[in-house]
C-alpha cells in the first residue's frame, strides 16, 4: 500500500467536471463492468453540451471543436451504449483535420500523432468512416519510427530520434483501427519497435516515457503495455510489472500515479486497470474499490473530476486567485506551495491538475502568480523543459509532441520573459513559425487557421520578443477590433469579450500605446456580474475565477492602480 502524501499548501478548484476525467472514469468503470453505478442521463447531457454546430466536440462549452475532445466524448457515449447523433456529420468534420498527410487537432493545424490517433479512431471505430488518403497516411505513420526503433510525435521528431511510449501507443492504436477495416499495417520494423518498448521497463517493473525519464509512472506503463499487447507481445518482466502496479494501490483500493505522488486519482485508476487488462490479468477484484472511488469524483451537473470533489484544485483557478489579489498573504503562500507541487517526476513544467502532463500555458500562469520565485534551480529547470518542447516548425504546442499554435507559443515567450533569458529556445525558428501563421497582415492560431484578434496579438507578442518593432501593426490591429460600445472583439468589431479586451489592453500597455480608459471602464461596467466579471456582456452568468481575475486586473489598470498587465494567454 502507498501511504497518502500531498504537496504542501492548498489550491483552489472551479467545481466543474473535466472531460478528460470523465472519459477516464467511464472507461475505467466499463473495464471493471460497473457502468450500472453511473447516472447515464446526466452524463449524456454533460457530453452533449460539448457538441458544436460543426458536429465536433469541445473541451468546454463555447470552445472550438478538436480531435481529442471529440474522441473522448464519442468514446464515452459509446461506453454508455448511446448512439452518436449525426455521426456522418462528425465524420465530415473529422475530414477537415486532414492536412494532406495525417490528422491535426484542429482545422488548419499541423498533424501530430496525438491528433491522428484520436481522429482515426473516432472516424473508424465510432463513425464507421474511412480515412481520406490511406497511402499518404501510411507514409506518414511509417515516418514516425526512430532509428532506435520507437515511434515519435512526427517524422521531424523521429529524425531527432526522440521516441516516447505515448507516441508508440498513439501510432500503434491508429494502425490497429485501420487494420480493422482490412488495411495493411504500416511498414514499421515491428521487432525493433517491440524491443524499444520492452527496454523502457525499469528495474522495479514499471515503464518510463523514454530514455530521458528517470522514474516510471502508470501513464507510461499503460501506454507501453497496451502497445505491446496490440503488437502481440508483452513486457520482458510481466510479473514484475503486475507487482509494481499493485504496489501503487492506495488506502481506498484505487491507485496513485507514481511512487511519491500524493493521492489516488482517476487517471491512475484508468492506467492501472488498463495496464492489467493489457497484461491479461483479471481486474474483477478491483471492481468494488474502483467503483466506490470513482463515485466520489462525480459532480451533480454530470461528469467527473480527478479526485474527491472538495479537494479537486487546479492551477489556473489557483493562479487566478493569486494574480487577482483575492488572497491573504498566508493563503497566497499556501497556494504557491501547492502550484509548485504540480509537477511530474520527469517534467519541471507545471500541470493543470496534479497527475497530468505539464502544460506551457499553465506554467506561464503559475510563474506569473509567483511560483518558484525564490528557487533559481527550479526556474532553470523550467527553461530547459521549455526548450525541449520547441517543435521542429519553431512553435510550441500545449505540451510535448502537440502541434504548434500561437496560444502556446505566446505563452512560451511569456515564460522566457519571466525567466529573464531565452533558455536555449531558438528564436529564429520561433519567428519562422509566427510567419507561417500570417495571412495578409493578420495572424491565425495555426498556419491554415482563421485569423483573429487574439491570435494576431499573440503573434505580435512573439515578434516583439525577438526584437521587431510592432507598434504600428498593433495600433492598426487594435483600431480594427475596437468596439464602439466598449471593449474589443476577437472577430470584427461587433461583439466584445473579456479575454480579447484583456489581451488588447495588456499589449497596448506593454508597447506604450494610448488606452482609451473611458472606453475600457464602459466595457467593464457591462461585464461586471455580482462580485466578478463575465466573459461576455451577452451572458452575465458566464463567469468564473479566471474571468474574475482578468476583470479585476483590467479594473485596476483603468483606475490607475497598475501600469502594466501580466502576459496571460488562454485561447
Amino acid at each position: 500500500m502507498t501511504a497518502p502524501r500531498f504537496a504542501q499548501g492548498r489550491g483552489l478548484g472551479n467545481g466543474q467536471p473535466d472531460l478528460w476525467c470523465t472519459y477516464a472514469a467511464v472507461r475505467s468503470l466499463a473495464w471493471v463492468e460497473r457502468l450500472d453505478s453511473v447516472d447515464t442521463a446526466s452524463l449524456h447531457t454533460y457530453i452533449q453540451s460539448r457538441r458544436n454546430r460543426d458536429a465536433g466536440f469541445a473541451w468546454s462549452k463555447g470552445m472550438p471543436s478538436d480531435a481529442w475532445a471529440t474522441f473522448y466524448c464519442c468514446e464515452t457515449l459509446k461506453d454508455l451504449g448511446i448512439a452518436i447523433e449525426q455521426g456522418t456529420q462528425t465524420a465530415e468534420w473529422l475530414h477537415t483535420l486532414f492536412d494532406g498527410d495525417a490528422y491535426a487537432m484542429c482545422p488548419g493545424q499541423t498533424a501530430d500523432v496525438w491528433a491522428t490517433h484520436y481522429a482515426v479512431r473516432t472516424l473508424v471505430e465510432v463513425c464507421d468512416g474511412r480515412v481520406a488518403d490511406p497511402d499518404a497516411l501510411y507514409a506518414w505513420l511509417k515516418g514516425l519510427q526512430c532509428s532506435n526503433g520507437g515511434l515519435s510525435w512526427s517524422a521531424d521528431f523521429a529524425r531527432r530520434n526522440l521516441a516516447d511510449t505515448r507516441a508508440c501507443f498513439y501510432g500503434v492504436m491508429a494502425a490497429r483501427a485501420l487494420a480493422r477495416q482490412g488495411l495493411p499495417a504500416p511498414a514499421w520494423d515491428v521487432p525493433r519497435l517491440i524491443g524499444w518498448l520492452q527496454a523502457q521497463q525499469m528495474d522495479d517493473g514499471g515503464f518510463r516515457f523514454s530514455e530521458a525519464a528517470e522514474r516510471p509512472c502508470l501513464w507510461a506503463t499503460y501506454r507501453a503495455t497496451a502497445s505491446l499487447a496490440a503488437l502481440q507481445a508483452q513486457p520482458l518482466g510481466p510479473g514484475e510489472c503486475v507487482a509494481w502496479i499493485e504496489a501503487l494501490r492506495g488506502p481506498s483500493g484505487a491507485f496513485v500515479r507514481w511512487q511519491g505522488y500524493d493521492v489516488e486519482d482517476v487517471w491512475a485508476a484508468f492506467c492501472a486497470v488498463g495496464s492489467l487488462k493489457a497484461l491479461g490479468e483479471p481486474v474483477a477484484h478491483l471492481a468494488d474499490a474502483i467503483a466506490s472511488f470513482i463515485a466520489t469524483l462525480a459532480l451533480p451537473q454530470g461528469g467527473y473530476t480527478y479526485r474527491q470533489v472538495d479537494a479537486a484544485a487546479d492551477v489556473l483557478t489557483t493562479a487566478a486567485a493569486v494574480i487577482g489579489g483575492q488572497m491573504t498573504d498566508a493563503q497566497r503562500a499556501d497556494a504557491l506551495r501547492w502550484i509548485e507541487g504540480c509537477q511530474m517526476p520527469n517534467e519541471p513544467g507545471i500541470m493543470y491538475m496534479p497527475g497530468r502532463g505539464a502544460e506551457v500555458r499553465c506554467t506561464n500562469w503559475g510563474l506569473a502568480a509567483g511560483a518558484f520565485a525564490d528557487r533559481p534551480d527550479a526556474r532553470k529547470a523550467v527553461g530547459h523543459w521549455l526548450a525541449s518542447l520547441q517543435n521542429p516548425d519553431g512553435g510550441f504546442g500545449f505540451w510535448e509532441g502537440r502541434g504548434s499554435d500561437l496560444v502556446s507559443t505566446a505563452s512560451a515567450v511569456a515564460i522566457l520573459q519571466q525567466l529573464g533569458n531565452n533558455a536555449g529556445v531558438d528564436l529564429v525558428e520561433l519567428e519562422a513559425f509566427v510567419a507561417s501563421c500570417c495571412q495578409q497582415g493578420r495572424h491565425a492560431a495555426y498556419p491554415r487557421g482563421q485569423v483573429s484578434l487574439r491570435a494576431s496579438l499573440q503573434a505580435l507578442i512573439c515578434l516583439r520578443h525577438v526584437g521587431r518593432d510592432v507598434r504600428a501593426q498593433a495600433s492598426d490591429l487594435l483600431a480594427a477590433h475596437k468596439v464602439r460600445q466598449g471593449g474589443f472583439a476577437n472577430q470584427g468589431q461587433r461583439i466584445p469579450d473579456l479575454l480579447s479586451t484583456y489581451q488588447a489592453v495588456a499589449l497596448a500597455a506593454a508597447l506604450g500605446l494610448p488606452v482609451d480608459l473611458a472606453h475600457l471602464r464602459f466595457f467593464l461596467d457591462k461585464v461586471r456580474s455580482g462580485p466578478g466579471y463575465a466573459w461576455s456582456p451577452l451572458y452575465l452568468q458566464g463567469h468564473d475565477a479566471l474571468s474574475g481575475c482578468l476583470g479585476r486586473l483590467l479594473q485596476a489598470f483603468a483606475d490607475g492602480k497598475c501600469l502594466h498587465l501580466p502576459n496571460l494567454q488562454l485561447s
